[in-house]
């Protein structure tokens, strides 16, 4: 028994609800523009058009709304309908209600006098303005051809130049730096592929992941244009990369290495997950990191390296989950 009570209220306020079609949302429109011209003929709101009323227009129309047809209709109802755009009409009643405040008996009077006003314009007019119409579509549409800028679609893959295999599973950070536009980022995908869409004839980016030297590349279009990129390895972050996930047994050489390998002033740091911030390390500090055997050391992902007289003095990582 509850059971049906529940799918007969469902279904009830379904009915209550009229699902917008082009028709009722051109109608509701100039219900909005009537309700709008009623309201300027008492008051004088902060802005003419009815979506922009701030809290004491939409109380102040409140107000007007019980005054002259002894209704009511809720804040969140006039945002809903009035303040955005409507994926479907208020409630018959509520529909009913605001008609009568533009003198109209129902909603469906206000749209069938809408209608009739539409249906009374001069046939002669309407066939000339169909004709007019139709003819600027088509000039449209023809300079549209003319000049519209044709998509280019570019496509690369990355390979490693040192051992000649594709870059796979090592994301590339791409950044097309295009003229007239701010710079974009992107990943390769999983084959070290990506595919960049555009109106330019050419294409200029810089290519860089935390294994691999940074190289700018600058193409000009050729259809189709389909390219391997060489990127060549970054020594010093693949040896830290090794030493973070490989087993070595000679711990004291390890070190050395690493000692050798970073400035004593290198600006270390990791990035902590879920945008917590950072942690600074000292050359020391990391390289016990590195040198210490724990289920840790293996997660370690070398995120930016930085070089100067043949040693690293920046360095950024971060632990995988």
């Amino acid at each position: 028994m509850l059971c049906k009570s529940f799918y007969k209220l469902q279904f009830t306020h379904l009915q209550n609800l009229i699902h917008i079609t082009t028709e009722d949302k051109i109608a509701f429109e100039r219900l909005k523009k009537e309700i709008t011209s009623q309201f300027l003929k008492q008051h004088t709101p902060s802005h003419p058009d009815i979506s922009l009323w701030k809290g004491q227009d939409i109380v102040l129309f409140q107000e007007d709304l019980k005054l002259r047809v002894k209704g009511s209709l809720s804040e969140k109802s006039f945002y809903s309908y009035f303040k955005n755009e409507p994926k479907k009409l208020p409630r018959i009643d509520i529909l009913n209600l605001l008609s009568q405040y533009c003198g109209i008996s129902s909603w469906a009077a206000f749209k069938a006098k809408k209608n009739e006003i539409v249906e009374t314009k001069s046939p002669k007019k309407k066939y000339q303005f169909i004709g007019i119409l139709s003819s600027l579509v088509f000039i449209a549409i023809l300079l549209l051809y003319i000049f519209y800028p044709r998509t280019h679609t570019y496509h690369f893959c990355f390979t490693d130049a040192d051992r000649n295999q594709p870059i796979k599973n090592t994301p590339i950070t791409v950044t097309i730096i295009n003229d007239h536009q701010s710079p974009y980022h992107l990943k390769s995908d999983a084959q070290g592929c990506f595919s960049w869409s555009s109106t330019d004839d050419y294409i200029k980016f810089i290519a860089s992941s935390p294994y691999h030297k940074p190289d700018t590349i600058h193409r000009f279009y050729k259809n189709p244009i389909q390219e391997n990129v060489l990127l060549h390895t970054d020594d010093y972050a693949l040896m830290i990369h090794y030493y973070a996930n490989h087993k070595i047994k000679d711990w004291k050489t390890r070190k050395q290495e690493l000692k050798q390998l970073i400035a004593d002033k290198a600006v270390i740091f990791q990035v902590l997950p879920y945008d917590i911030g950072i942690e600074l390390f000292s050359k020391e500090e990391f390289i016990k990191l590195l040198t210490t055997p724990t289920s840790q050391l293996k997660n370690i992902e070398i995120v930016e390296t930085i070089k100067a007289d043949q040693k690293i003095v920046k360095l950024k990582f971060k632990v995988k989950s």
